[in-house]
């Protein structure tokens, strides 16, 4: 086996003001994007699980695409950006991601994301287990054959 198959790939982004964050594309925007309808617009939900822990001030998150299938769907819009759109209203620190070719998942490790931390923090729910269910709501647009089944496309086609 070599190298490359075992070692994770990082993209880290470095921490950033909310007011200099990149919006996150909203529907109309990545409907309007997909110029045919060769694609479909899925909640990332749909197509992957996550899986969270926090410890101290930082955030691990987990994407596990469910099928092998749309693995590179995720690695091209589960990005450190996107991620950090997605918690802009938190003022998220460095985000971190590790690419897992081999088990279809990514790693995601977001620093001071959690007011503090769990001790140190007034927030009610300031662990990183609620986050991921925040991440999984990411508007993803599929080519129209990996949509899952029976799913309304977001766009409303």
């Amino acid at each position: 086996m070599n190298a490359s198959a075992i070692t994770p790939a990082l993209a880290t982004v470095p921490a950033v003001s909310a007011a200099a964050a990149p919006a996150a594309p909203n529907t109309a925007q990545r409907a309007a994007n997909a110029t045919d309808s060769g694609t479909r617009e899925v909640r990332l939900y749909d197509i992957a699980h996550g899986r969270t822990g926090d410890k101290g001030d930082r955030c691990n998150i987990s994407v596990i695409a469910y099928r092998p299938e749309y693995y590179d769907t995720l690695v091209e819009q589960v990005t450190p950006d996107a991620v950090r759109a997605v918690y802009a209203h938190r003022e998220p620190g460095t985000i971190t991601r590790h690419l897992l070719p081999n088990l279809s998942a990514m790693n995601f490790v977001i620093d001071h994301v959690l007011d503090g931390g769990v001790n140190d923090s007034l927030n009610l729910d300031s662990h990183g287990k609620s986050l991921a269910g925040f991440l999984l709501d990411l508007p993803i647009t599929l080519p129209a054959h990996l949509a899952p089944p029976g799913r309304q496309d977001l766009a409303g086609g």
